[in-house]
């Protein structure tokens, strides 16, 4: 029995366990790795990925990879599929059956029937002496020496080594595809990723406000516009034109700094060359300026046009923080 000062070093060791049999896995890449992934990625249907126990939990979450990455994929469990849901296989779909023995009887009684169905079946197992190994067109071999378990018994160190193997079949897909940051986004639409990747400035702008005084305003309007927009900072505008920013901060340091103000106007607060950003510009490079240069707003332009004010809050609100 582990003592309680034994668990960091018990976990250590499973870690370490499951580490090296990784590292291992590299070595038994070979040809029919390669035919694997071309296999895929000339597939006419769909990826179907099959196991039974832990390994049918590990083709779920290959399935998500290969469907989140743009290799259509769906995830079939090797005891329904035998008892009906075998109908789900069509023509032209390629097969990835996962077990570690490759000798289990719904494993021996799918492999066959696979192949009478003409389809190409992958094997990936721990044995490839074994059934599902003699039985498939290629072989994804992820033997391990041992699993982590201290009994060698429960599914550590070999049912990673498929999560891994079923993840660099998914990163050779990439690569053969192209697959770039904004494909990527096409399959991510929701939550924050997506936003990152495909939320544009423009998209945040709809009924936003548009704080602007002339250059020649009193300071008075300068302020009564800043408070009524209430986003702490106008626009400066001449001739259609933005020529300055001023903010609430500019306000205060000129209040602070002189007992009247009736002789000054915007443009003598103004600050010239404002930072700015394009309305068809990402909205988290907008969040990388704001961070970047310690502000909470920017001036956005569509070409040489005033289109409104981004706020740090704008971007709080999309959840891209």
């Amino acid at each position: 029995m582990i003592t309680k000062e034994n668990i960091i070093g018990a976990a250590k060791k499973a870690i370490y366990s499951e580490g090296e049999s990784i590292k291992k896995l590299a070595d038994l890449l070979d040809q029919d790795f390669v035919d694997s992934v071309q296999a895929i990625y000339n597939c006419k249907g769909r990826l179907i990925v099959t196991g039974i126990g832990k390994s049918a939990i590990i083709a779920q979450k290959i399935v998500a990879t290969m469907n989140s990455t743009g290799t259509p994929s769906i995830f079939l469990h090797a005891s329904e599929a035998i008892h009906g849901d075998l109908g789900m296989v069509q023509p032209g779909d390629v097969i990835i059956c996962i077990s570690k023995s490759g000798n289990s009887p719904e494993i021996k009684a799918l492999a066959p029937i696979i192949k009478i169905f003409g389809n190409t079946l992958i094997a990936m197992t721990g044995n490839i002496n074994s059934f599902l190994a003699k039985t498939s067109d290629f072989i994804l071999n992820t033997t391990v020496d041992a699993e982590a378990c201290p009994n060698n018994l429960a599914p550590t160190n070999s049912t990673t080594a498929q999560l891994v193997m079923g993840d660099a079949l998914a990163i050779c897909l990439m690569e053969m595809k192209d697959f770039k940051a904004t494909d990527f986004a096409k399959y991510h639409p929701g939550g924050a990723l997506g936003k990152k990747l495909l939320l544009k400035v423009s998209d945040m702008l709809e009924g936003a406000q548009k704080p602007m005084v002339s250059p020649n305003d009193s300071i008075k309007k300068v302020i009564f516009e800043i408070s009524e927009k209430r986003l702490g900072v106008t626009a400066v505008i001449e001739n259609g034109k933005l020529v300055g920013i001023i903010t609430d901060g500019d306000i205060r340091r000129m209040l602070n700094d002189r007992d009247t103000f009736a002789d000054l106007s915007a443009k003598d607060i103004m600050t010239s060359n404002p930072k700015t950003l394009q309305a068809s510009d990402m909205a988290v490079t907008a969040l990388n300026i704001l961070e970047d240069n310690a502000i909470t707003q920017l001036l956005v332009l569509d070409n040489e046009q005033y289109k409104g004010v981004l706020h740090l809050h704008d971007i709080l609100k999309e959840g891209l923080i």
